[in-house]
C-alpha cells in the first residue's frame, strides 16, 4: 500500500493533522502491519524512569506490538533499543531530516534502524533542527499510533504535546501512575478528565491485550 492511498483511508479528523510527506527509511510495511504503541518521556530521564521504559517496551514485543518513538535521549532511545534487543520491531518518527540523527549519538542506532525496522521524518533533507520540529513530530507520532504511553515527564516536558494530541485523534493515552501522582507534573491528571488511563504492574498485560487496532486502514477479509 503507498502512502497516498493509505491518506485517502483516513477519517477526516486524521487528514487535518497528517504530514504533507513523509519520508521513509527501512520497512514500510511496519506502518499498515499489527499495532503501534508510542512509548515517550522524559529526555533527563531518571534510572527508575529507563527501567520503567525497558519493562514497558519489553512487554510491548510480548504481546506482538511495535515500539514506537522518537529516537531522543533518555526514555525513547530506551524504548527503541530495548524493542530490538527483545526480538520486536520498532519505528522512530524523527523531529530531523532522516540524514541527521538527533542527538548526534544515536547515529549507530538510527542507521540500525533504516536497515532493519523504519524511521520516518516529515522533514527533508537540509531542514533545519529547531525545537518547534519536536512538536510537530510528537503529533505524527499519535497519528501512526493505536496508543500512547507516557513513561515519565515534567510539567514543561514535550511528553504532553503527545498526550494531548493522541487524546484529540481519538487515540488511547495511557500513564504510568509514578507520573500521575507527582506533584509538579499538573497536565497528567487532566489528561485522565479526557479519557486518559491510568497504568500499572497490575494492569498492563490486561491493557496491552486489548489495545485497540485504531490506526489500522485495512478491512477484515473475513
Amino acid at each position: 500500500m503507498g502512502i497516498e492511498t493509505y491518506f485517502q483511508l483516513l477519517t477526516d479528523a486524521e487528514k487535518k493533522h497528517f504530514p504533507e510527506k513523509l519520508f521513509f527509511g527501512g520497512d514500510e510495511d511496519l506502518l499498515y502491519e499489527k499495532r503501534r504503541v508510542s512509548v515517550v518521556g522524559s529526555r533527563a530521564s531518571s534510572k527508575e524512569g529507563l527501567q520503567r521504559a525497558k519493562i514497558i517496551s519489553k512487554t510491548l514485543v510480548k504481546h506482538d506490538i511495535i515500539v514506537v518513538s522518537g529516537l531522543a535521549k533518555g526514555i525513547d532511545t530506551m524504548a527503541h533499543q530495548t524493542a530490538i534487543d527483545s526480538g520486536g520491531k520498532t519505528i522512530a518518527v524523527l523531529g530531523t531530516p532522516l540524514n541527521v540523527p538527533y542527538p548526534k549519538e544515536n547515529a549507530t542506532l538510527l542507521e540500525k534502524i533504516k536497515k532493519e525496522h523504519l524511521a520516518i521524518s516529515q522533514f527533508p533533507e537540509g531542514f533545519p533542527t529547531q525545537p518547534k520540529n519536536f512538536p510537530i513530530r510528537n503529533r505524527t507520532m499519535a497519528l501512526i499510533s493505536d496508543a500512547t504511553i507516557i513513561i515519565e515527564a515534567t510539567d514543561k516536558s514535550g511528553t504532553r504535546h503527545q498526550g494531548w494530541e493522541a487524546l484529540r485523534l481519538g487515540r488511547e493515552v495511557y500513564i504510568l501512575e509514578n507520573v500521575i501522582h507527582d506533584s509538579n507534573v499538573t497536565w497528567a491528571k487532566e489528561m485522565l478528565d479526557y479519557g486518559a488511563q491510568v497504568l500499572s504492574r497490575e494492569n498492563v498485560d490486561e491493557i496491552f491485550t486489548h489495545i485497540p487496532y485504531l490506526t489500522s486502514k485495512f478491512e477484515d477479509a473475513f
